[in-house]
């Protein structure tokens, strides 16, 4: 049975196409992932099937009474409301059915016997409903997902209005999940979750019998929940069954078949080229050489997928800095309140320090109090000599209505546009995307601009905040391999192991020092 059906999909951006006649299914049960490079339209996609953008030619249908939960980090979560009351307007239609049932029972003492009988039956099928939609236990049911999410860390009680933005994803991502619809759509789900709370959306998403689209970076985690990978590459969209290895293992043998076939044709085209040059002037062997030109002129011509830019990352090197970067004495980190004990912590030259630990705990207001951007509740931070810090944060409020171009050279005045145009490129940007707006570009791709400004600053200390969220497979690989090759010092916030386990030195435990209780 067909949940979704897409017909025909062309859509672009001014003179930049992302979609051309796509089509596309989505099945009763099937558990697909929607990848591709930054910037090929897998966020637009999600849109357009939601109905949030209009596509500029094609057909989307949904079958009737499908339920659709999708995972918008820009919905409105209302000040005034805490956590356990968003979470419980998942379940808002049989909060509605409660009143329904109350308004019967009310009704109920004004009515004669033949109309009770038939209030009792209606309300006894209410009730009916309610118990197997688990109603009476709901309260368990919001606890036990608030506890796999970890937002039980940061307290149901805690009003909206006052969380992070990776806090309120997770919110909204547990709302989504207690809904339990027929389809669940996720964009990158796991940007702000740590191991732990993977681990279990994992299970989550393996157990789920619905289907869903799931758009992620984050490999391992693809390749434990799908069942079907569709391909997001140059307008077009393909469908491979199986998981994201077998997707790989796939389209090699494609790409290798499809290249052989091609300098096969370009051998023969050659020899009929030099065929027909050689022989169409003379009287004998004209005719051939025309048969030939006709062969030449008649062939469907073999053409190589084009090759996207891929990201060359080169950290600059500033002069060398002192022995200790930074040394902290007793220090206290939190806002309105302590969310450690005194630390006293140094990190020596040459180290790469990953920073490890549940969400909530403060690895980032710790570095924000390192880097003196937030001040602690108590102790103090002594920064060393020489310093020339480069810094990644996880979170950036403002949505710049600059390009690309001007982005950077707002930053790097001394720069020609030659080499503002040069380093955007580097860094995986094709000349479109150098020169649209920073605010319609994808995550990934205002990452890779954001890295571009840090790339071409001098430093000896890399702080990094979660730097491979919204990066695609080849950004990854190369921050990782431009972070081993680096020469300075780094410390890092990443829920991903497999990606900086072979970069640092250390890892430290936030949650050895945490006041927060697991």
């Amino acid at each position: 049975m067909s949940l979704l059906t897409v017909k025909n999909l062309s859509h672009g951006f001014g003179d930049r196409a992302i979609f051309d006649d796509v089509s596309f299914r989505l099945l009763k049960g099937e558990h697909i992932g929607l990848i591709g490079a930054n910037g090929e339209g897998k966020s637009t996609f999600m849109n357009i099937i939601t109905g949030k953008v209009e596509p500029d030619a094609g057909t989307i249908q949904w079958s009737k009474r499908v339920r659709v939960g999708y995972l918008d980090q820009h919905a409105d979560l209302a000040q005034g409301m805490s956590m356990r009351d968003v979470l419980k307007t998942a379940f808002q239609y049989l909060y509605d059915m409660e009143q329904e049932m109350n308004d019967l029972f009310a009704k109920m003492g004004e009515v004669e016997p033949d109309e009770l009988e038939e209030l009792l039956e209606e309300t006894g099928k209410l009730q009916d409903q309610l118990s197997s939609n688990d109603f009476y236990i709901l309260d368990a049911k919001v606890e036990e997902v608030a506890r796999g999410l970890g937002l039980d860390e940061i307290g149901l009680d805690r009003d909206v209005h006052d969380l992070s933005g990776g806090q309120r994803t997770k919110v909204l991502l547990a709302k989504l999940l207690l809904e339990k619809p027929d389809i669940l759509l996720l964009d990158e789900p796991t940007n702000y979750l740590d191991v732990e709370h993977i681990e279990w959306l994992k299970r989550y998403l393996q157990e789920y019998e619905n289907a869903f689209i799931l758009i992620s970076h984050d490999i391992p985690f693809l390749n434990s929940v799908v069942n079907l990978i569709y391909h997001m590459k140059d307008q077009q969209l393909t469908r491979y069954p199986g998981d994201y290895n077998e997707f790989v293992r796939v389209y090699e043998m494609k790409k290798q078949q499809l290249e052989a076939a091609y300098k096969k044709q370009q051998k023969e085209i050659s020899q009929l080229k030099d065929f027909v040059a050689r022989n169409k002037a003379n009287a004998a062997t004209s005719k051939m050489a025309m048969s030939r030109q006709k062969k030449l002129d008649k062939m469907e011509k073999i053409e190589l997928e084009s090759e996207k830019p891929k990201p060359v990352f080169h950290f600059k090197q500033a002069r060398t800095p002192g022995k200790y970067l930074f040394e902290t004495k007793d220090l206290v980190i939190g806002y309105d309140e302590p969310l450690s004990r005194p630390l006293n912590l140094s990190m020596e030259r040459g180290q790469k320090i990953a920073l490890s630990g549940a969400n909530g705990i403060g690895k980032t207001t710790l570095l924000k109090s390192i880097l003196g951007e937030i001040q602690p509740i108590s102790g103090e931070v002594a920064l060393g000599d020489n310093l020339h810090i480069g810094y990644f944060e996880q979170e950036l409020k403002e949505n710049s209505r600059r390009t690309c171009m001007e982005e950077v050279w707002e930053e790097f005045r001394h720069f020609t546009q030659y080499e503002v145009r040069s380093a955007l490129a580097r860094c995986g940007l094709t000349q479109k995307h150098i020169e649209s707006q920073v605010q319609v570009l994808s995550g990934g791709e205002k990452a890779k601009v954001r890295l571009c400004k840090l790339i071409n600053k001098e430093t000896n200390l890399l702080v990094l905040d979660e730097p491979t969220n919204h990066l695609d497979a080849d950004a990854k690989a190369e921050l990782k391999r431009a972070l081993q090759e680096y020469k300075g010092s780094v410390l890092l916030i990443s829920h991903e192991p497999e990606f900086y386990q072979d970069v640092v030195t250390d890892v430290w435990n936030c949650e050895d020092w945490t006041t927060k209780v697991f």
